[in-house]
């Protein structure tokens, strides 16, 4: 079937809507990530690390798409410790699961107990060493967006579509999503915990525990309804302040 002839059935825009939002779901911690490391970038260089770290994202989909019999030898198990079989998607799973433990972990206590940060010369070697990580990261989350995309639809036209869709929609709103979370301290505070949860969750996956992400989704969503009502609350205070990078030298 030509891509044409795909695209001139209804049933395939109900597939890429449904995948495109899919997509965009899937993809929101990625964007908490990236808003959380980027915050240690100059202010110039934090929109180009954002949009960096997604168009990176958006190769591997591609590249992963495209490798659909690769995506498949990953769920082979090829090592097995203490009866427990392990895949390539067990293992990355869980590495990424971990990275993302200990990455949050000392996020939060540099943010609340670490000393501030300030503006060194070497500029580029922090925004190389901030891209690596994101990479790392981006090959976790991009692997689970696209075996979720290969088990709902079949034709790969589609779903390279509907992940070039919903990456553009990323990228249009990364900027404000990542202003929002650095304005308020708090909601940088509840994000660093999405990630921690989300790190613990990478990992049994690669145990084999399955645990339902809509659950996980509604209680992120309904902590951050409850945090903004209590910004709403709060607008009349003094906010927290948190360690924040770069901070000016006192005289």
């Amino acid at each position: 079937m030509t891509f044409f002839e795909l695209f001139a059935q209804p049933e395939t825009y109900v597939s890429l809507l449904t995948l495109t939002f899919l997509e965009i779901v899937l993809g929101i911690d990625n964007i908490i990530f990236i808003s959380i490391l980027t915050g240690r970038l100059p202010e110039h260089e934090r929109e180009k690390g954002r949009i960096t770290g997604l168009v990176i994202a958006l190769l591997f989909r591609i590249l992963l798409l495209l490798g659909i019999s690769f995506i498949a030898g990953l769920v082979t198990p090829i090592i097995s410790i203490f009866g427990f079989s392990f895949s390539g998607r067990d293992l990355i799973l869980m590495g990424g699961g971990l990275f993302l433990l200990i990455k949050s972990t000392l996020e939060i206590h540099n943010k609340l107990e670490g000393e501030g940060e300030h503006e060194k010369s070497g500029g580029k070697s922090q925004f190389r060493s901030i891209v690596i990580q994101i990479v790392l990261l981006d090959l976790v989350f991009s692997l689970d967006s696209v075996i979720t995309a290969v088990g709902l639809v079949k034709h790969v036209s589609i779903m390279i579509t509907a992940i070039v869709i919903s990456m553009i929609v990323m990228i249009i709103f990364a900027g404000k999503v990542s202003e929002f979370i650095h304005r308020h301290p708090t909601i940088k505070m509840l994000a660093l915990a999405f990630l921690l949860m989300i790190g613990l969750l990478l990992f049994v996956e690669g145990f084999h525990v399955e645990v339902p992400k809509g659950y996980v989704y509604f209680a992120m969503a309904f902590s951050f309804f409850v945090e903004m009502l209590n910004i709403r609350m709060r607008k009349k205070t003094s906010p927290v302040e948190l360690r924040q990078p770069f901070e000016k030298e006192k005289a």
